[in-house]
């Protein structure tokens, strides 16, 4: 009788042993998990708040303007080409109202990028000139680059839209936007030159207080 109890309680002890090895291996699982997670929500995190998918598409541009500079420095291709902006803004403004945006809104965001872009090309222009050791080696093609403008113009104006309310009131787009702006730069840790070109490309997010 006195060895039934014995086995009987090392057997009730290895279950719970077992059990609790079992919960264990799960919680250390499930820890791992969460640690994956919120390592990759970082490492895909980049502007932050309401506003952090427009900004992120803003940076984009930004960023393509670097192709736009490789593909225009050492050839007769002037930085300024009034045919193509005027072109790209009767674009907005007809895909604007299409989406029920305010065509004149649209046009200045638009304009805003096409001279934060154009600072950041003369900006590369200048550094590649006063070192030539950081200049491009090959040459983007011009064609695809204006091709990847254009659907980055459609991505655009469609999160205008989707960000028209909050945008429409001026502190809350204000305190968004910093957010969105502070995050995005240091995320894709951007230079001084692109910092600035990207706060010149916001100017026109948030609309006017009314005085």
């Amino acid at each position: 009788m006195r060895n039934k109890t014995v086995r009987g309680t090392a057997v009730t002890a290895l279950l719970m042993v077992a059990t609790s090895l079992t919960a264990s291996q799960a919680i250390a699982t499930d820890v791992e998990m969460h640690v994956k997670s919120s390592r990759n929500a970082i490492e895909t995190t980049k502007s932050l708040g309401r506003l952090g998918s427009l900004t992120d598409l803003v940076i984009e541009r930004l960023q393509v303007s670097d192709d736009v500079a490789a593909s225009k420095f050492g050839t007769d291709s002037p930085i300024d080409d009034p045919a193509r902006e005027q072109q790209v803004l009767e674009q907005v403004r007809e895909q604007a109202g299409a989406l029920g945006l305010n065509p004149d809104r649209a046009v200045a965001f638009f304009q805003d990028q096409i001279t934060a872009s154009k600072a950041v090309q003369k900006g590369l222009f200048a550094r590649w000139t006063a070192h030539p050791d950081e200049a491009p080696t090959e040459r983007p093609d011009l064609d695809q680059i204006r091709t990847r403008l254009d659907q980055l113009t459609t991505d655009l104006l469609h999160e205008l839209k989707a960000t028209e309310k909050l945008r429409n009131k001026p502190i809350d787009c204000t305190v968004q936007l910093a957010l969105a702006v502070g995050s995005g730069s240091t995320m894709e840790r951007l230079d001084p030159l692109h910092r600035q070109a990207l706060n010149t490309a916001t100017h026109s997010v948030c609309a006017d207080p009314v005085m």
